[in-house]
């Protein structure tokens, strides 16, 4: 699928654009893909050009919403498939999403690919052959390219979310990878059957919140992982804190204890659980 490689408008840059031409000026410069570059906006009356395509205006713009040119007119970067599927801006640049209103990655503290950063150094993936379950936007994808991953399996069930990739420019290319990424769209508890024996040196694991896909946090997943996965391979489990406040439940310290009868030595780490095959 080809990434999309117009602008990107929040409510804030919309504004900046017309203060700008209400100031009198004839340009402006800055980000119109959510800080992945720079570049330098004309302005007129009608509109204003980028990349050398004229775009019109836009209507009033809503907060918290991102607004892609889908060729006719500004539309946001949101799908309906019996649940809201929505890329969100932050004051980071980089973008998380939600789905029905519940936000998939933390952005409270720092960037979400910083974030995705740190738990990628937890797997030590220079060199390595790393599988990543639940490829989601792609950030983790993206850091293990940047810490220099020689081989990247990803799996995402959800259509609408491999469509927001598309839009995402923070989301890895697979096509501009060098064929180091690999992206699949399947659900990864089938698709893990089909990988061979010990084919990964590390994995990444970010599944949606057990309410929603408690199956990817069964033990007969996780004997899956140790199957595919090298002895000495690292795992890293995203696991957050729910429920932790109004039931009590310690979901990371259950998941230590299912990895290791899995055949994992394991210990909570960050807002997860860090795993070494054994």
């Amino acid at each position: 699928m080809t990434p999309y490689a117009g602008p990107l408008l929040t409510q804030q840059s919309a504004t900046t654009l017309r203060a700008a031409l209400a100031a009198g000026a004839a340009h402006w410069d800055g980000s119109l893909d959510l800080g992945r570059s720079s570049g330098r906006a004309l302005l007129d009356d009608g509109g204003w050009t980028w990349r050398e395509r004229h775009y019109p205006w836009p209507e009033a713009l809503k907060a918290r919403t991102l607004y892609w040119w889908d060729g006719d007119g500004y539309a946001p970067v949101s799908r309906y498939s019996g649940r809201l599927i929505k890329l969100v801006p932050t004051e980071w640049g980089v973008p998380t999403f939600e789905i029905d209103g519940i936000k998939m990655l933390p952005t409270a503290k720092e960037s979400p690919l910083d974030d995705a950063r740190r738990k990628v150094a937890l797997v030590q993936p220079g060199g390595k052959a790393v599988l990543d379950t639940c490829g989601g936007l792609g950030y983790f994808a993206a850091c293990a390219l940047d810490a220099g991953a020689a081989r990247i399996q990803s799996f995402e069930k959800n259509a609408d979310v491999l469509w927001l990739r598309r839009i995402n420019p923070w989301s890895p290319d697979p096509e501009a990878s060098a064929g180091r990424l690999a992206l699949a769209q399947a659900d990864v508890v089938q698709a893990i059957i089909t990988q061979p024996d010990a084919s990964f040196d590390a994995a990444l694991h970010d599944p949606p919140r057990f309410g929603i896909a408690g199956e990817l946090y069964s033990l007969a997943f996780y004997r899956q992982l140790a199957r595919v996965l090298r002895r000495g391979g690292r795992l890293f489990h995203y696991t957050g804190s729910p429920n932790r406040l109004t039931s009590g439940r310690d979901v990371p310290r259950e998941v230590v204890r299912r990895l290791e009868t899995a055949g994992f030595k394991a210990e909570p780490a960050l807002d997860g659980v860090l795993a070494i095959r054994r």
